[in-house]
């Protein structure tokens, strides 16, 4: 038995993919997989099957022709065809994410092309298939041009590679947004967003925390958080969470020493700080705490919220480094600063004051 794929049109009407696939079995052709594909054209279907030794390309077209189908091309497959395109596309997925400039070739694996190149934006260029031809938009800039002898490309097609693209491009953006920060005393940490890969070593983050740090940046009480819990602060539906890691001595695993939520609600913005204990008291809770506040400047948020004890003097002293006005509510031994933002800085030029009483 020999392993073919074997694309063709059919009219998008019922019972004939049914005739189809019974002029295939009449000459012992087993289908190991179909993919139905819609397009304006009719459906176009996708099979991997495995054919006697004795049926050449030839053949297997007249059979799809007898079937009703048109339009066919048919090519030798290799027993990593097995695969179905899910596993193909999210072992792709998976390459990309620890390669994003891989994305050519993972375009070329996926769509079979016989030329993959990418191409400065420029003005006046289609994006979409004509044929053999694919042209696929790059949300870092520029577009991806694809090519192949055979078979045309199909608007699902077009669609799985303009998928994996903008992966590719979140990734690199990612990528992009970690810096790496020196501390006063010369120590670097790389502080980028947090995703839900991170749970790990959000989790032994604070598992290694001592009981009053914990305690400090929750309030209610010391316990570990769930882990639902902090996947939600993770990647919280609005605002940014930050994490600082550090790289081991040769290169070992990275290790989460902080974490940085800024959760928004309405037009305020709460956060919150977590510093392992061997990082507090070095500038990293302060340099965490003024890249939220740019964000949260450049988000358009009114004012940060912070609810701090009033015994936390380290945390209260990294507030006032941040140098903007803030204003302090006291209900026992909870402190609630509302630090303003925007609305602040358009009231000092309109020369008014945000401060009730003044």
């Amino acid at each position: 038995m020999t392993l073919w794929r074997i694309r063709a049109t059919v009219d998008d009407r019922p019972g004939y993919l049914s005739v189809l696939t019974a002029s295939l079995a009449l000459r012992g052709v087993n289908i190991l997989s179909v993919q139905v594909q819609p397009t304006e054209q009719g459906a176009v279907d996708d099979f991997l099957v495995d054919a006697p030794d004795t049926l050449d390309e030839a053949e297997l077209i007249a059979a799809v022709e007898r079937g009703r189908g048109r339009d066919c091309w048919v090519a030798r497959s290799e027993a990593r065809g097995l695969a179905d395109q899910p596993t193909r596309v999210l072992g792709l997925a998976n390459r990309l994410v620890r390669d994003p400039d891989s994305a050519g070739e993972a375009l070329r694996a996926l769509l079979g092309a016989d030329s993959v190149s990418w191409r400065p934006a420029s003005t006046g260029v289609e994006r979409g298939i004509t044929g053999t031809s694919m042209l696929l938009a790059d949300p870092a800039g520029g577009s991806f041009s694809l090519r192949r002898a055979a078979p045309a490309f199909t608007p699902a097609e077009y669609a799985r590679a303009q998928a994996l693209v903008e992966l590719a491009a979140t990734v690199a953006r990612r990528a992009a947004e970690q810096v790496t920060l020196v501390l006063p005393d010369g120590a670097e940490v790389a502080v980028r967003p947090a995703c839900a890969h991170d749970l790990s070593g959000v989790v032994e983050l604070h598992e290694t925390c001592s009981p009053r740090s914990r305690q400090q940046r929750y309030l209610g009480g010391a316990v570990l958080p769930q882990p639902a819990r902090l996947r939600r602060l993770l990647e919280p539906s609005r605002g940014l969470t930050l994490i600082a890691t550090t790289t081991g001595p040769g290169g070992a695993a990275e290790s989460v020493v902080a974490m940085a939520n800024l959760l928004g609600e309405g037009d305020e913005a709460e956060v919150a700080l977590l510093v392992r204990d061997d990082w507090q008291r070095r500038g990293l809770g302060f340099a965490l705490l003024r890249r939220l506040a740019q964000h949260a400047d450049h988000a358009g948020y009114a004012a940060l919220v912070l609810h701090v004890q009033a015994e936390n003097g380290p945390m209260l002293r990294t507030l006032r480094r941040l140098g903007r006005p803030s204003v302090a509510h006291r209900d026992g031994t909870l402190l609630t600063l509302t630090v303003g933002l925007a609305v602040t800085a358009m009231a000092e030029r309109e020369g008014t004051s945000l401060v009730p009483g003044a």
